[in-house]
């Protein structure tokens, strides 16, 4: 069942940042209770790729948890909540902030009877400060938290990177956070706490250097294409076949080493390269005679030269590479499943790798409210009463 098979969670929340920290948690046994309008539910049931009216992202995105329905709006609703919230470890949202509060649902209602309650609460600006209740998305984190302005070519305006980037780390930090608040409180009495996320704050911890760098020296990191400013050699390169290589270099002894299978020895001997400062300064001059050499070579040829000299180098990959790949199979990166009419498709596998404990896929996205009957009947609503609730458009 996993490692967090006693942990039960309440998701409350839609779209990505919320339910992917829930689905980590639920991807190694944590039971999942997701929480859905009756209305439709989340609208990521209707994102992207479509089969039979359910959307492909959506099995994957709320796989091992069970769906309810109902209207948090209505004070019959609430009541279900706090119900609900009685007997769970955590509690994770993402509405706006004061949301919760509104509907008599914040941290201190619930914890009230659930002294041990761990709330995690992801939001764009987090839950204080002058920006809290400013509606953010992940791709307004990546641009607050300077990810944007640092991705894609000086000559152009910013891009983006192809996935919800801003949303997913975090969702990671809100699933850390649980597990260090659940700890904490297993440590220290037995009493919960609220884990604030903030989207913009979670980009901006991954900023490296960036702030230290502009304090000190009054440097502006900007954009800079497929290299890696200040670390060097590391960048992409074009293959004779109009293939793309990624090399990362940037090590003493791979530089050495790299330069030497290449056949420039007065690289690898000289000592204004024997280090990444050294190298640093000369990157241009680097990127370019490794630029020459790949293009004179193709792919495959290129990959057998630098894993025979041990530099870390790979091909980008797109998602028949991947699907492809023995690496990904040998690792059950790849599992299969079946859709509704039982036609076998294929999902990401779960990371990280437990050797006693793994996570794993018991069941893939819910039906909509397909749990709420269940659910209902475990928290002591009898048949007539469930009934009345889904006449009055509460569940």
């Amino acid at each position: 069942m996993g490692p967090l098979e006693d942990i039960k969670v309440l998701e409350l929340g839609q779209l990505i940042a919320g339910p992917f920290c829930t689905r980590l948690l639920a991807e190694f046994g944590a039971q999942v209770v997701k929480v859905e309008s009756p209305d439709g539910g989340d609208p990521l049931r209707q994102w992207r790729k479509m089969y039979e009216s359910k959307s492909l992202w959506w099995l994957l995105q709320a796989r091992n948890k069970q769906s309810v329905t109902v209207n948090l709006k209505t004070p019959q609703g609430q009541e279900i909540i706090r119900r609900l919230a009685r007997d769970v470890d955590v509690v994770v949202e993402n509405f706006r902030p004061g949301t919760m509060e509104k509907w008599g649902l914040g941290y201190e209602e619930l914890s009230r009877e659930n002294p041990g309650l761990v709330m995690v609460r992801l939001s764009g600006y987090g839950q204080s400060g002058p920006y809290r209740d400013k509606p953010g998305f992940g791709a307004i984190a990546e641009a607050m938290g300077g990810l944007r302005h640092v991705t894609g070519y000086p000559d152009r305006p910013p891009v983006r990177v192809g996935i919800s980037l801003g949303d997913a780390i975090a969702s990671l930090y809100g699933a850390i956070g649980a597990l260090m608040a659940l700890r904490s409180r297993d440590n220290n009495g037995g009493r919960g706490q609220v884990v604030d996320v903030a989207l913009y704050e979670a980009v901006f911890s991954l900023m490296e250097s960036l702030l230290p760098e502009y304090d000190v020296y009054g440097f502006v990191r900007e954009r800079s294409g497929s290299s890696l400013p200040g670390i060097a050699p590391s960048g992409t390169y074009t293959t004779r076949d109009k293939k793309f290589v990624v090399i990362g270099a940037n090590g003493d002894s791979i530089f050495k080493r790299m330069m030497t299978a290449i056949g420039r020895d007065d690289l690898a001997t000289d000592p204004q390269l024997a280090r990444n400062d050294g190298r640093a300064r000369r990157g241009d001059e680097l990127d370019e005679v490794i630029g020459a050499w790949c293009a004179a070579h193709d792919l495959d040829e290129v990959l057998a030269v630098l894993d025979s000299a041990e530099v870390p180098s790979g091909k980008i990959y797109d998602v028949e590479d991947i699907v492809n790949d023995l690496h990904f199979r040998a690792r059950g990166m790849i599992e299969q499943a079946s859709l509704s009419d039982g036609k076998p498709f294929k999902i990401p596998g779960v990371v990280p790798k437990l050797s006693d404990t793994p996570g794993g896929t018991r069941w893939l996205g819910p039906d909509l409210g397909e749990h709420t009957q269940s659910v209902l009947s475990a928290l002591g609503y009898d048949d007539d009463q469930i009934a009345e609730l889904r006449t009055k458009g509460v569940v």
